[in-house]
């Protein structure tokens, strides 16, 4: 049987000679770098008008750094694989801030419909910016991260598979719409060579993806259902599943992956969250485009962070408010800009669509297969 344990850690292929075999041999960009620039900027529009407008949600500012007392950071995993950059700042204090930078918005989120006076129904989407150093950079990871993070306050009710999945119709259709915008925008983008988004997900769980391929670890799982339906919604991340391992780690405190839940055929499952993945024509592999999930309750919190052996967490303001009701139920999520850039730019590496750092290896791995990322 394959290493399922070590696919768990987080994304990323783990070497360069692996990623030399696997990005695409005959690769050319359709559109130049100036045209680029532009689609992009077009595909954000388009993503940021339309995502407020099906959800109801408006724009808001987004802290690139919170206070690390305030438990307010996205530790990503339960495994503290992943860690956020800390330093101290506020000169002249007698006690520093001890700030970190943001790796994603997830927590602040919620504290933030209360802040912004979001009533049910109503939510809020940030041009977030982020920093992860603990990725693999390859082709699809970097270690500067940007998301459309969005949340919205829901009822007790609405904490169910319904209502997630109808959320997911939403935002499919506005991933959908961009494609059909920015393809009449540049019409050479459409080309047989690679197709276009099926017009609706499938949505499968993951428990039914392991039935599947029982020996197959998560990431092979993740591919080999996507040659069969180029788009899913994966349900139910993070609950350990029959093979004793979950799908993917996913931290214990915002995401509900312990509710227990019914298949359309009535069998038992769990998690009220999941994700948007693609099957990308370019590099011809698995592409994931959106996380998102309806967020714990206080029963839910303690269940989960006594499963991942976190109770300490009930410390920090953020939990307290959680346990307290201090902030409301919400469902949120994140949308990959670059990612999605990438996708319907028919882009084979993110940094042809964003600036960072980008070790040499891989720029000359990139070069020799005329891939030019951004300076």
């Amino acid at each position: 049987m394959r290493d399922k344990r070590a696919d768990l850690a987080g994304p990323g292929i783990g070497n360069y000679e692996d990623l030399e075999k696997i990005l695409p041999q005959d690769y050319y960009s359709i559109l130049n770098p100036k045209e680029t620039q532009k689609a992009i900027f077009a595909v954000k529009r388009y993503i940021e008008e339309n995502l407020s407008k099906e959800l109801n949600l408006t724009m808001v500012t987004v802290p690139l750094i919170v206070d690390v007392e305030s438990g307010m950071n996205d530790m990503l995993d339960r495994d503290g694989s992943r860690t956020p950059i800390e330093f101290n700042c506020g000169l002249g204090l007698e006690k520093p801030i001890r700030a970190s930078i943001v790796q994603a918005a997830t927590k602040w989120k919620r504290f933030a419909l209360k802040q912004f006076g979001m009533g049910v129904g109503e939510g809020l989407l940030t041009d977030m910016r982020a920093v992860r150093k603990d990725y693999f950079l390859d082709h699809d990871h970097s270690a500067y991260v940007d998301q459309w993070d969005w949340e919205m306050t829901i009822t007790e009710e609405q904490r169910n598979l319904n209502f997630l999945t109808e959320v997911v119709k939403k935002i499919w259709k506005v991933i959908k719409g961009a494609e059909t915008y920015i393809q009449g925008l540049f019409p050479k983008l459409k080309t047989d060579k690679y197709p276009n988004l099926p017009d609706e997900l499938t949505f499968i769980h993951a428990e039914d993806i392991l039935d599947k391929y029982p020996d197959l670890p998560r990431k092979e799982r993740e591919t080999r259902i996507l040659q069969e339906y180029p788009a899913v919604f994966i349900y139910g991340i993070g609950w350990p599943l029959k093979d004793g391992y979950p799908h993917e780690m996913r931290a214990a405190d915002y995401d509900d992956w312990i509710t227990e839940t019914r298949s359309k055929d009535g069998r038992p499952m769990h998690g009220l969250n999941g994700d948007i993945l693609v099957w990308n024509p370019v590099t011809k592999r698995r592409h994931e485009l959106s996380s998102m999930g309806i967020r714990v309750n206080p029963k839910t919190l303690k269940m989960q962070l006594e499963m991942s052996g976190q109770l300490d967490f009930l410390e920090f303001p953020y939990h307290k408010a959680i346990l307290n009701n201090e902030i409301p139920l919400s469902i949120g999520g994140g949308i990959g800009q670059s990612r999605t850039y990438m996708f319907l730019l028919r882009k084979a590496h993110l940094g042809e669509v964003s600036v960072t750092v980008w070790p040499k290896i891989l720029k000359d791995i990139c070069k020799k297969k005329n891939i030019y990322v951004l300076e």
